[in-house]
């Protein structure tokens, strides 16, 4: 007896892009189901290709989170748009984040040309739609329209689960038919010591004011795992790690009046961790100063970047 015809498997890469603070990662992390980009309401906060492993019967999406693309100011900033730009020449789809809560800017008009040059087809989605009114939504789907030559336009709220199945269904279509790229129980393929950094730069961007966050940058200087004397069988890992900031006058704002912001910062940070690593953590955390470093390029390479 001759089998059902079976849809074929589709598989491959969906570069999300958009001015900082689009929703981005948020998307990201709803699409894969668990937190694998840093989420923070602070512009600038991905920094590097993180990608999310999305597992649906129809097929694979491998999401790659791309740092806002902005007019950039720095060394940093034009490295940043090279990633963005080098991403987007090598996927099979784009999804163009744009925020219903705010007017379609600048911003967004810079990306949009952007885009014409790309060949992959690009999925407009309107974001954030659980904190705009129905109007507000409907003039943002026809803006965005006429921004670029859109394969799909779609609505969509990541906070509240609204359409992202349907978003999923419409990217797997759009896929090229072939096998799985990751093992079913991958979800990211960051490495454990940047995801460290990153969980780290998190939870110090929730604790500072605006003044830092283009200047932080996070190193981790090491992590050692050793049996937990507290927890027969468990594990406990030491991180040690660096914040690096630009400026004496900013080390006392991530500092805070008798350490307090610092140890704020290390308490979250550490909660992160535990469930990352599935063990216990003692973390230490120095803040240092790097000089300028974000137009300094031994600095850049030096930080990762």
């Amino acid at each position: 007896m001759s089998s059902p015809e079976q849809t074929p498997h589709r598989s491959g890469f969906v570069a999300l892009v958009g001015r900082p603070n689009a929703g981005k990662t948020t998307l990201t992390n709803a699409l894969v189901g668990e937190k694998v980009g840093i989420v923070s309401n602070r512009p600038q906060t991905t920094r590097h290709a993180i990608r999310g492993v999305v597992h649906k019967p129809a097929g694979q999406i491998v999401l790659v989170d791309t740092p806002g693309l902005h007019k950039p100011k720095s060394l940093l900033g034009k490295r940043l748009n090279d990633v963005v730009r080098d991403t987007l020449s090598d996927v099979d789809v784009i999804v163009f984040c744009i925020p219903a809560d705010q007017p379609v800017g600048t911003g967004d008009a810079f990306i949009a040309r952007q885009l014409r040059e790309v060949k992959a087809p690009v999925v407009v989605v309107v974001t954030k739609t659980d904190v705009a009114s129905k109007k507000q939504v409907a003039e943002q789907l026809v803006a965005a329209s006429g921004l670029v030559e859109a394969a799909e336009v779609v609505p969509v709220s990541a906070v509240g689960g609204d359409q992202v199945e349907l978003l999923e269904d419409l990217l797997i279509g759009l896929l090229p038919e072939g096998p799985p790229l990751y093992p079913e129980e991958q979800t990211t393929d960051e490495d454990t010591e940047r995801q460290i950094a990153e969980l780290i730069r998190e939870a110090a961007l929730e604790k500072v004011r605006q003044e830092v966050p283009h200047s932080l940058a996070v190193t981790v200087e090491e992590i050692v795992r050793r049996p937990d004397p507290k927890r027969a069988g468990g594990e406990l890992v030491e991180v040690h790690a660096l914040l690096h900031v630009e400026r004496n006058s900013q080390k006392p704002m991530l500092l805070g009046k008798g350490g307090q912001i610092i140890k704020a910062i290390g308490s979250e940070a550490r909660a992160g961790m535990e469930t990352l690593l599935g063990a216990r953590v003692h973390l230490e955390l120095h803040v240092t100063v790097l000089g300028e470093w974000q137009d300094d390029p031994k600095k850049l390479n030096r930080l990762g970047y």
